[in-house]
């Protein structure tokens, strides 16, 4: 029987219940992209599967740290200071306005990206595209705001910015072009390998090992990566790596781009998949939930006053509740199935 301590109270219940109708009222467009995407309705207020407490984060958890680590200009010095002996593509250049680019940097190969948003790159090889095209796009992005209609929380402080980046000769066809690492409470749960040029990619234990199931970008069989000794090293070192990387965050996902020289640091996600990530293998939702635990959120660790503090003490007895039924034993007889 559940100890009194563990439970959690009428009086906590209450809290909940009004604050999820009151986050469900104050954020109804992001609620309805939930069940939209999802298929059903979530609790944003009390979290328990995954996509749930990925919505808490957009709406609740503020970290100010998220927004270091979203921005790519300061997630690279952040990654710098954290983990020095990590190599990093390099900044050739950085202004907020792109006309101001050195036309010299074109010679080369090199990437134009923005900070504050995602899958906004520019490849330039051989002076393709030429200036005017490359001023005309990036003025475009620096004007778009970024992950307002997914709520990402973290990409609105950011100032844009323009930066004009080396771009690395990624191991595509021989080992991958991406590791992600995700990783909650410095313990890392799963590992996602992608080749992104050959469109294929495998999904890796925090030991190496292969797993089955697919991943949301490549969900076909047919899309699997070969596995070889010299990936396996790789995502190897990506698992030793990126704990320092995550440092004590909740939940981080922590990228390394590929190359024949090694690891290089990629992005820092904070909303993976902008909160609506699914993969084939249900085991490795589960495993990060498991892993994800909100009271140790910035959030959480914070003092509050007021209705925020009666908030975050019923959350944190729900939370407490949750664990304790997860470690308590099956009765006897019991399957566990």
């Amino acid at each position: 029987m559940m100890t009194a301590k563990a439970d959690i109270s009428w009086t906590n219940r209450v809290v909940l219940v009004v604050a999820r109708i009151w986050i469900t009222v104050r954020h109804p467009a992001l609620i309805l992209r939930f069940v939209r995407r999802l298929g059903y309705l979530p609790n944003p207020a009390a979290p328990e599967t995954y996509h749930e407490r990925m919505l808490w984060r957009k709406i609740i958890d503020h970290n100010p740290l998220f927004v270091t680590l979203t921005d790519k200009l300061a997630a690279k010095a952040h990654i710098q200071e954290t983990c020095p002996d990590l190599r990093l593509p390099a900044t050739l250049w950085c202004g907020p306005d792109p006309a101001d680019i050195p036309p010299a940097l074109f010679d080369d190969d090199v990437v134009i990206k923005v900070n504050h948003g995602c899958s906004m790159n520019i490849f330039v090889s051989g002076g393709q595209p030429d200036h005017a095209a490359i001023v005309r796009q990036t003025k475009r992005w620096l004007k778009k705001p970024f992950g307002r209609r997914d709520g990402e929380w973290a990409y609105w402080p950011i100032k844009p910015t323009v930066l004009v980046e080396k771009n690395l000769c990624l191991s595509s066809g021989t080992i991958a072009t991406d590791i992600k690492v995700y990783i909650c409470s410095g313990v890392v749960c799963h590992v996602w390998a992608e080749d992104k040029l050959a469109s294929r990619s495998h999904l890796f234990d925090r030991n190496a090992n292969p797993l089955p199931g697919r991943d949301p970008d490549y969900p076909r069989e047919d899309q699997a990566m070969p596995v070889h000794a010299r990936l396996i090293d790789y995502v190897r070192k990506a698992i030793a790596m990126a704990p320092r990387l995550a440092g004590d965050l909740d939940y981080i996902r922590i990228d390394f781009l590929v190359t024949d020289e090694g690891l290089f640091a990629g992005e820092i996600a904070v909303y993976t998949g902008s909160g609506y990530s699914t993969w084939g293998n249900p085991e490795i939702t589960r495993e990060i939930e498991r892993r994800w635990h909100i009271e140790r959120s910035d959030y959480m660790r914070r003092n509050h006053r007021g209705t925020a503090r009666l908030y975050a003490e019923a959350l944190r007895a729900k939370c407490l509740s949750d664990h304790h039924r997860a470690d308590k034993p099956l009765p006897t007889g019991s399957s566990g199935a």
